[in-house]
């Protein structure tokens, strides 16, 4: 009997991305387990504020462009991983949430994720991935970037 039996990816498309994804698709191979590669496009709209306006060069952006965009990305960075038959998802939203919510939904028994290992302010504002350890109902593997 396999260790786990739903794995999910949380992809962010940096530079490690790879890296992230070569070490889910190991233990997905070992245990026999399917895969699933998770993006989550977090776009906020500008607001604007009697204080201080926050103006966007184009503050008409089309959230499904945002997501079919990604979709694309995800679709390749699946094809140069050689992850045929990994699920693609991608969802609008705050990742914490997206992410909880997709494990719940999808009964996901390991989350893998990457962790740029900040340190200073960056630490004491928190991160994706510190948030997805805390929150996570299943195990999360962090692999250093």
């Amino acid at each position: 009997m396999s260790d786990y039996t739903n794995i999910l990816v949380a992809v962010d498309f940096h530079s490690g991305a790879g890296q992230v994804l070569t070490k889910a698709h190991q233990i997905a191979q070992r245990n026999k387990a399917k895969l699933n590669l998770l993006h989550v496009v977090e776009y906020m709209p500008p607001i604007d504020s009697a204080y201080d306006p926050m103006l966007a060069s184009n503050p008409m952006i089309d959230e499904g462009v945002l997501v079919q965009n990604a979709r694309q990305s995800l679709e390749k960075l699946s094809q140069q991983n050689k992850l045929n038959n990994a699920e693609l998802v991608v969802q609008l939203g705050a990742p914490k949430h997206e992410i909880t919510k997709y494990v719940e939904d999808n009964q996901c028994d390991l989350v893998v994720i990457g962790s740029h290992g900040r340190h200073g302010i960056s630490l004491l504002l928190g991160s994706t991935a510190n948030a997805i350890v805390h929150a996570m109902p299943c195990d999360v593997l962090t692999v250093k970037i």
